[in-house]
């Protein structure tokens, strides 16, 4: 026997035995399919299915493999919830802005907090008017968002967060209203709707055009990169301090605590002619209050309860307790940490008058620059006035 036949004969052998042990490997690990249908198997091998494949080939017309089936008019309803600009879209449903403030701070202040004015690392909802010019501009809803379709198009369909799609149509109605009313563009008695939410004009409608770049913009652009004598350096023009991600510098010292605009109080004077802080006493504290205006002071505490605790087992949270607040000095809580700026206050002996609460309570950052309390501001002087009314009623 040649060498040429011997390699052949032997080559064939262990081509059989793999074949053989790749056999019985599949025949023991692989599910075998279910047979064809007759009829697939006939329509296969006629001349009419060879045809219809050649033609397949020949054109590129798409064809159906029976597979499936066309979805239903309810499951098409179910995923085809956007709203667009125009209000297309948009369910039947309403809510008032102070039921939505219920929904807001159950399904989304966790986040966006309790005044949607953010929380930690998640986004403001709320603010930011007229500071898309700044070096840093806060862009919410009610600064720069141009149609109030997309805040309900994306609540609607992507939260809350982890639970995407559970609230009803008329929950989201009541927290875009609540959104609104952050943002100063409602009053707390409003009630949106699909019958009036494309009354609702977003501050920043206007601020949006075209994007014609292709053809504005077509001159910047070139064919070829640069690739010899380009720019030699490459020079920072911006930290990335304005987005809130480049670290403090160690070493820094922190800006001295802007004065509040707050006046003291006038003290009574000893007998030496000397002011004492003994003798200060909470204002009007032996006055008889009006049952009507502290009732309505209970109300108004209702967008402050979140923070701030007034009552017998009152105790601090994300704010000072509020008990005896009235008349005494600023910033003197026991165990609360508070912000530079009331610090300074008391510090300097600065006292909570009424006249000092109800501008603090209208406008806590005018009033006191560098303040931690993110809360807005009440937007009625008679809410001001009746929270006091509340707050002394708890005078220790």
């Amino acid at each position: 026997m040649s060498k040429s036949l011997k390699y052949l004969t032997t080559s064939g052998v262990s081509v059989a035995v793999m074949l053989t042990i790749a056999y019985n490997f599949a025949d023991r690990n692989i599910t075998p399919l279910p047979p064809a249908p007759p009829e697939r198997v006939a329509a296969a091998v006629t001349p009419e299915a060879d045809s219809m494949m050649s033609a397949h080939a020949s054109t590129n017309e798409v064809k159906t493999f029976g597979l499936g089936r066309p979805a239903l008019p309810e499951e098409i309803a179910a995923w085809n919830v956007d709203v667009a600009p125009d209000g297309t879209g948009l369910p039947a449903g309403e809510m008032d802005v102070f039921t939505g403030e219920e929904v807001f701070v159950d399904q989304c202040a966790a986040c966006h907090g309790d005044f949607a004015e953010g929380s930690g690392n998640w986004p403001k909802l709320a603010g930011g008017r007229n500071t898309l010019a700044d070096e840093d501009p806060l862009k919410t809803v009610g600064s720069y968002w141009p149609h109030l379709s997309t805040a309900f198009d994306y609540v609607n369909r992507s939260m809350p967060y982890g639970n995407a799609q559970s609230l009803s149509a008329d929950e989201v109605y009541g927290i875009v209203a609540y959104i609104l009313y952050s943002n100063d563009l409602v009053d707390d008695d409003f009630v949106l709707s699909n019958e009036n939410f494309m009354e609702i004009m977003l501050p920043n409608a206007e601020g949006f055009i075209l994007d014609d770049r292709d053809i504005a913009e077509a001159h910047f652009w070139t064919d070829t990169p640069c690739m010899t004598d380009c720019k030699e350096t490459v020079e920072i023009t911006m930290r990335a301090a304005v987005l809130d991600v480049t670290p403090e510098e160690e070493g820094v010292e922190e800006e001295a605590a802007v004065t509040p605009a707050v006046a003291p109080a006038t003290a009574p004077e000893t007998t030496e002619g000397t002011a004492s802080a003994e003798t200060e006493a909470p204002i009007a504290q032996n006055a008889v209050l009006d049952p009507e205006l502290v009732a309505a002071g209970e109300r108004a505490f209702r967008q402050c309860q979140a923070c701030h605790k007034v009552g017998e087992d009152a105790r601090n949270g994300s704010g000072p307790l509020l008990n005896g607040v009235v008349g005494h000095t600023i910033g003197q809580v026991e165990g609360f940490r508070y912000s530079n700026t009331l610090q300074a206050a008391g510090e300097a002996g600065q006292v909570w008058t009424d006249e000092a609460l109800v501008e603090f309570l209208e406008n806590p950052r005018g009033a006191m620059p560098g303040t931690k309390m993110s809360f807005r501001g009440v937007r009625k002087p008679e809410d001001a006035i009746a929270l006091i009314a509340y707050l002394r009623s708890f005078d220790e």
